[in-house]
């Protein structure tokens, strides 16, 4: 019984990986709360530009943070219904479908379910935001030259798990009454993206009638 399930209070914090903390007191928190105040004024558009005078490095690695952190706890409401059976491959909808690879570890593209695939995802992109090395969270410590390039596949890997979502398992995400919250982090996801060229247009096809939808009221 869903109710039953989520009634326990236990939704808000249920988290699919642990959370990913940027440290208090530090510039990044600051431009954290800056971002959350400005996305509290309801314009998206504008909370999504770049704070004047801010590093745009640093802006992106504030918000790729964010956004891992909200998508992380949206799919964490619904893992209940990702499953092995229900969903044995990683699609978006019956035309597109993901194959895992990181490089690294996985260099050949494999077929595996979206729970599976969702996982080995989620977990290449902690580590990404754990190395000190590419998201730096000292004063001071410059970013990589490639670090535009990583937070491209990040954000355009994240992007696969809303497709995912919105495409596979959007009737759970009625029923628990998570909708409005979905649709705006998605709407401010592809606000960012959008603002700084982020993820290639090709990419986002399997959502392009909604991102047109929930975009075109704001233009």
């Amino acid at each position: 019984n869903i109710s039953s399930l989520f009634c326990s209070g236990s939704r808000s914090s249920k988290t699919f990986k642990p959370k990913k903390n940027i440290p208090e007191g530090s510039h990044q928190y600051e431009l954290l709360k800056h971002a959350e105040a400005t996305l509290g004024s309801g314009n998206l558009r504008m909370a999504v530009m770049l704070p004047e005078g801010e590093d745009l490095n640093e802006w992106v690695a504030v918000n790729t943070v964010d956004f891992f952190n909200q998508i992380n706890m949206l799919y964490g409401t619904i893992t209940d219904f990702c499953t092995e059976e229900s969903c044995p491959l990683m699609s978006a909808g019956p035309k597109y479908e993901y194959h895992w690879a990181d490089g690294t570890n996985i260099k050949k593209p494999i077929k595996c379910s979206a729970p599976k695939y969702i996982d080995y995802l989620m977990t290449w992109v902690q580590d990404q935001l754990d190395d000190e090395t590419l998201f730096p969270s000292k004063i001071g410590v410059p970013f990589p030259k490639n670090f535009m390039s990583v937070a491209k596949t990040i954000l355009k890997r994240l992007f696969r798990v809303y497709a995912h979502i919105y495409h596979q398992h959007f009737d759970p995400v009625i029923q628990l009454q998570e909708e409005a919250h979905l649709n705006t982090s998605f709407k401010h996801f592809i606000f960012f993206v959008q603002e700084f060229n982020l993820i290639d247009r090709r990419e986002l096809a399997p959502l392009q009638e909604l991102i047109d939808k929930l975009t075109s009221k704001d233009r």
